[in-house]
């Protein structure tokens, strides 16, 4: 069914961006057409995701150019799902950055450049065609490059090279795989390309180009041994910025991942099993990093590659109760990634620092906040029956069914691993008394009330959005058991896009 109101999320995000560049100057007014601008994608958002579940998939033809020669964009349950999830975690960011940005961020243009950046989000999402995600994945680098070096901060420029240099890696791997299949198909309409590439006479090219996707993706998701760039990086910049990279940005590298071997390459045994040992290597590493990191965002950011194992996990497994844990554990990992990086900037408004070391005493002065940062710390560990639970209780079933021990031991002991590692920061920064160091100090108390809301009020959302998720699962699992009916059935996305 053709309709034009997919890109509508796009479209609001961008008038958003070039709105506020004409208010350059005047950062209140940004503030609020950013708010608002968020707000009015998650209705958009909210709409799509509505119409694809009660109608089917949803397509549009740009210029009315029809598929496979023109550009199109699809909405499949999938990709209006994530896009409404990015809407949910953009609002709350937006919010944030209204009080945890300060004016001199604002004035580089933080405002313009974090629109443009959920733009490209939600049009990775939606794009039907591979060189147009590529484009949409150049938006999307060209954004956070600049987000990540707003302020100069030498830690900052230092962790943009190295996030830089290895995202233009994956683009030239990217790009190269591209060129591969446009050779041997003369297409780049996914759709189109599903039906050709099982045709082509030279399949060793079609197994070089899933390479080439492989390596592309596996950097911008940080999967072993790609990885270590996001360690190094996402601890820098401020935390309503690291909020949208640990909850977003490397999750589109995992929806490409998903809808590139699912519609265009589907595993062998031999990419089966190489993507299961990935997965454990890339848990193990992890949960190793997260045991010595005394800093609240390294930790964070350690425990983003932990989980992005899960997740590649179970592609790996490639069966549907796999392929359900992983996708019903990417929406959850989203909206919690999302809610750490902005409990961390919380902690520091504060404290002051987010040095493990030197915090204590939150909960006694600040019980009420402490209490919500348990639960998403719950939902983040996966204590039943919050959302962290039931995806991994469906990937731990697939692996066992599959008799795949070696990837359900990574499961459970990075489970535990990440539940030892929060035990000792909730200990640390919230059970202990303060530590007394003058370097500690609490710069919230001092804040005027609405912008304590504008810090308080996001991290509330997205924790409540987790407990749906949890509290309601068979709604999303019904959801998720679509998703993958979708993805091992490609027949109606092929038909909705060519007809």
């Amino acid at each position: 069914m053709t309709d034009n109101s997919i890109i509508a999320t796009v479209i609001i995000h961008l008038l958003a961006a070039l709105l506020q560049l004409a208010f350059w100057r005047k950062t209140v007014t940004q503030r609020y057409i950013s708010v608002v601008a968020a707000f009015l994608g998650l209705i958009s958002a909210a709409a799509l995701f509505y119409k694809v579940y009660s109608g089917g998939i949803l397509i549009m033809n740009a210029a009315n150019w029809r598929a496979p020669f023109g550009i199109v964009f699809v909405a499949d349950l999938f990709s209006s799902s994530l896009v409404l999830i990015t809407a949910i975690a953009s609002l709350a960011v937006s919010v944030f950055s209204a009080a945890g940005i300060n004016r001199a961020r604002m004035l580089y243009g933080y405002f313009p450049i974090f629109h443009f950046l959920v733009m490209g989000l939600n049009g990775a999402f939606l794009t039907g065609d591979i060189f147009n995600l590529y484009v949409w994945f150049e938006v999307i680098i060209i954004s956070s490059f600049v987000l990540m070096t707003l302020g100069g901060r030498k830690a900052q420029l230092e962790g943009a090279v190295k996030y830089m240099a290895l995202n233009i890696l994956a683009s030239m791997f990217f790009l190269t795989g591209i060129g591969v299949l446009y050779g041997i198909t003369g297409s780049l309409n996914m759709a189109d390309l599903a039906l050709r590439i099982p045709k082509v006479q030279n399949q060793s090219l079609t197994n070089l180009a899933s390479v080439f996707f492989l390596l592309g993706f596996g950097i911008k998701s940080a999967v072993f041994p790609l990885y270590f760039w996001l360690p190094s990086s996402y601890h820098t910049p401020p935390s309503a910025v690291a909020a949208t990279f640990g909850g977003l940005l490397t999750k589109v590298g995992i929806y490409a991942l998903f809808r590139v071997f699912t519609l265009l390459f589907t595993p062998d045994d031999n990419l089966k099993n190489l993507l299961v040992i990935l997965a454990v290597f890339t848990i193990v590493t992890g949960m190793f990093s997260a045991l010595i990191k005394d800093n609240i965002r390294r930790l964070f950011s350690s425990l983003i590659v932990c989980h992005i194992g899960f997740m590649v996990g179970g592609l790996g497994l490639y069966s549907k109760v796999a392929m359900m844990g992983a996708v019903l554990y990417l929406f959850h990992d989203i909206l919690v990634k999302t809610n750490m990086f902005l409990i961390a900037g919380l902690i520091r408004q504060l404290r002051g620092s987010m040095n493990i070391k030197l915090l204590g005493g939150i909960y006694a002065q600040y019980p009420g906040i402490s209490l919500v940062i348990a639960l998403v710390l719950f939902s983040l560990v996966g204590i039943p029956p919050l959302s962290g639970f039931w995806p991994k209780l469906y990937l731990i079933e697939a692996g066992v069914d599959s008799r795949n021990f070696l990837l359900v031991t990574a499961l459970i002991i990075g489970s535990f691993v990440t539940l030892f590692v929060i035990a000792r920061m909730w200990s640390e920064a919230f059970w202990k008394n303060p530590s007394g160091d003058e370097r500690i100090q609490d710069t919230f108390a001092s804040l005027p009330r609405h912008k304590k809301a504008f810090l308080v009020l996001p991290v509330v959302l997205l924790c409540c959005c987790s407990l749906v998720i949890g509290f309601d699962a068979q709604f999303f699992i019904e959801v998720v058991d679509r998703i993958t009916d979708e993805m091992i059935n490609t027949a109606p996305y092929i038909k909705a896009v060519l007809g």
